[in-house]
């Protein structure tokens, strides 16, 4: 019997959450943004590495939410090899999945990131879901820090990828 798309949502927010992967502190980054979710608290430290054009390491840490630090998990196990503009691609994906903009069925590159597609219908979870990718965002394009809230607002915004 296959599990419906809620039970796999949260057996995989649950396994991120209690095993992230990729969490830490990561030595000399050559690319490192904070990001804040004032409302609910959330945040987030990533760093990476670029060499040859493509993400070679990548750590986060931080306080956050099991649904944000799942997010970061899977966000960084996906674009860790990728170069810069594939990451990107997967960001705007992301997020335009999460803000119910991009239909999960349709191509995509965001292969088992399409478990976060409900989240569209938990508007109080979609920061939650998206600060890591607006994050990594603000690191590769060399800002500090990000937040949710104001001209900041990962869900406000037109595109991640301006």
């Amino acid at each position: 019997m296959m599990m419906n798309s809620k039970s796999l949502y949260q057996e995989v927010i649950l396994d991120h959450n209690r095993k992230p992967r990729n969490y830490g502190v990561l030595d000399n980054p050559s690319h490192h943004a904070v990001g804040h979710n004032p409302l609910c608290g959330d945040r987030l430290d990533i760093a990476l590495k670029i060499e040859n054009d493509q993400i070679s390491h990548i750590a986060f840490h931080g306080e956050s939410c099991a649904i944000c630090k799942a997010s970061a998990s899977m966000m960084t196990a996906a674009v860790k090899g990728k170069t810069r503009p594939d990451a990107e691609t997967l960001i705007q994906e992301f997020r335009d999945m999460a803000t119910g903009k991009l239909d999960p069925e349709q191509p995509n590159h965001l292969g088992r990131l399409t478990v976060f597609s409900g989240i569209r219908d938990l508007p109080t979870r979609v920061k939650c879901a998206i600060l890591p990718w607006h994050t990594l965002h603000a690191a590769l394009n060399a800002l500090t820090s990000v937040s949710t809230e104001s001209d900041d607002d990962p869900v406000q915004a037109t595109s991640v990828s301006d």
